[in-house]
C-alpha cells in the first residue's frame, strides 16, 4: 500500500531512492542511549542522505505500517510505501511512476551520495546493483543499498519476496536466482551501525549525519 505525495505536484518520480523504516535486527545502541531514540537518528541521518540527492525523489518505507515518528522525519510530500518485502516496496515505487530506483538500509546514516549514484549508473548496463555492507565474513553481512531497473524482471522479484538487506548472503542469493552472471554488479561497500562495536566506522570529520553525532555525544566511538 502507498500514500501518494501530498505537496500538490504531478512529476512523476522517474528515479527515487527509499529509506527503510523496518524493526533492526540487532539492538545498535550503545549503553545509555535509547535504542528508539537511536533507531530514529539513524533513520533520519539516512533519509537526510537521500533527500539531498539531485534529480532524485526521496520516499520511505515502512513495516510495520503504523509509525508516525519516522514519518515526521520525512520532508512534506514524501512518498510514503506500507510494504514489508522489498519486492512490494519496489512495486509500490513502480506504481508511484518510479523507473528505477534504489532501497536503503536504515542504519547507514554517514552513506556518501555517491554510493547511491553509483548504483543507479550501473542500471545502464544491469537490471540491478547492490552495495555490500562491508565488514562481510565467509558468507557475507546483508546489503546497505540495492537499486534496480523497474518493473522488477521475474526472477528478481521472486527472489527479493524472500530476501532482505539483512540477509547475510543476500548479494550471492539474487546472483544465483539471476538467469546469467553479471545481472547483479556490486558497487562499493559501505557500513552499517547494527552493533555498538559499528560505531568505530564513524568518522567525526565526515560531514553529514548531525542527529546520530548529536545523539552519541559524550560516547566514545571506539576505533
Amino acid at each position: 500500500m502507498t500514500d501518494a505525495s501530498t505537496d500538490g505536484t504531478t512529476d512523476r518520480p522517474a528515479r527515487c531512492a527509499a529509506v527503510l523504516a523496518w524493526p533492526p535486527r540487532a539492538a545498535g545502541a550503545p549503553p545509555g542511549t535509547d535504542p528508539e531514540d537511536f533507531r530514529l537518528a539513524l533513520l533520519e541521518d539516512t533519509y537526510e542522505v537521500v533527500a539531498g540527492l539531485e534529480l532524485v525523489t526521496p520516499a520511505l518505507v515502512l513495516d510495520p505500517p503504523d509509525q508516525p515518528d519516522a514519518e515526521a522525519v520525512t520532508w512534506p510530500g514524501t512518498p510514503i510505501v506500507r510494504e514489508p518485502t522489498l519486492a512490494g516496496a519496489f512495486a509500490a515505487l513502480h506504481a508511484l511512476g518510479a523507473e528505477t530506483a534504489a532501497l536503503i538500509a536504515p542504519d547507514a546514516p554517514d552513506l556518501p551520495p555517491l554510493l547511491i549514484g553509483k548504483l543507479f549508473r550501473a542500471l545502464g548496463t544491469a537490471p540491478a546493483a547492490a552495495c555490500q555492507a562491508e565488514g562481510a565474513a565467509a558468507h557475507g553481512n546483508g546489503l546497505v543499498a540495492l537499486a534496480a531497473r523497474l518493473p522488477l524482471p521475474g526472477w528478481l522479484a521472486g527472489a527479493l519476496r524472500e530476501v532482505d538487506l539483512d540477509t547475510p548472503d543476500a548479494l550471492a542469493r539474487l546472483r544465483a536466482a539471476a538467469p546469467r552472471p553479471g545481472l547483479v554488479p556490486q558497487g562499493p561497500g559501505w557500513h552499517r551501525l547494527r552493533t555498538p562495536d559499528d560505531l568505530r566506522f564513524l568518522d567525526p570529520g565526515l560531514e553529514g549525519w548531525e542527529n546520530t553525532r548529536a545523539l552519541l555525544e559524550g560516547h566514545p566511538l571506539g576505533r
